[in-house]
């Protein structure tokens, strides 16, 4: 097995002591490994979670690197919205690629962390995406409004007159006397 590769390395990184672990690794008590220096490129791979499924991945312990992970698929967001031109901002078959690929890389990332997911930090991420880059687009369909005052008053008024002329009716046409069998 050859050892995971990421594409940017954090600061310190604590995995698991797997058969992929790097020879640099250092036991820290509960099967933890400390790794220094350690190569992790990404092997040519651009987005922040080409590896974060790798049976070997190494589960970040701390918050500060969730957060600086979570940071990185925003980036990485970013840099793709930055191939979008203004006028298809609101185009889904044109933004669902970016906005998948954060999805993704903050639900993996989260997986790959053992935090739950949806959680604030990705929320807050996905809320930014919103409020930065979608604030303006609006639904296709149609937005329906009341009707104007005189026409909801006349659909109001007409089947209120209209009770009491078939109450009459219906009355009118019982007491005609016939026994109907």
């Amino acid at each position: 097995m050859e050892p995971c590769q990421h594409p940017y390395p954090p600061p310190q990184t604590l995995c698991p002591l797997s058969p992929c672990a790097p020879p640099s690794a250092v036991l820290l008590g509960t099967g933890l490994c400390h790794t220094d220096a350690v190569n992790m490129t990404g092997a040519g791979r651009d987005a922040p979670w080409a590896e974060a499924r790798c049976p070997c991945s190494a589960p970040f312990l701390t918050e500060r690197n969730y957060t600086d992970m979570t940071e990185e698929c925003w980036k990485y967001f970013v840099s793709l919205m930055g191939n979008v031109m203004t006028s298809e901002l609101c185009e889904w078959k044109v933004i669902s690629r970016p906005y998948s690929a954060l999805q993704r890389c903050l639900e993996d990332w989260a997986e790959s962390f053992n935090y739950s997911y949806p959680n604030a930090l990705a929320e807050q991420y996905i809320f930014q995406s919103h409020h930065r880059y979608f604030h303006n687009c609006t639904l296709e369909q149609p937005v329906y409004f009341d009707p104007p005052e005189d026409v909801l008053l006349a659909m109001i008024i007409a089947p209120i007159c209209l009770i009491p002329f078939l109450v009459t009716l219906v009355i009118w046409r019982s007491k005609d006397g016939k026994a109907q069998a």
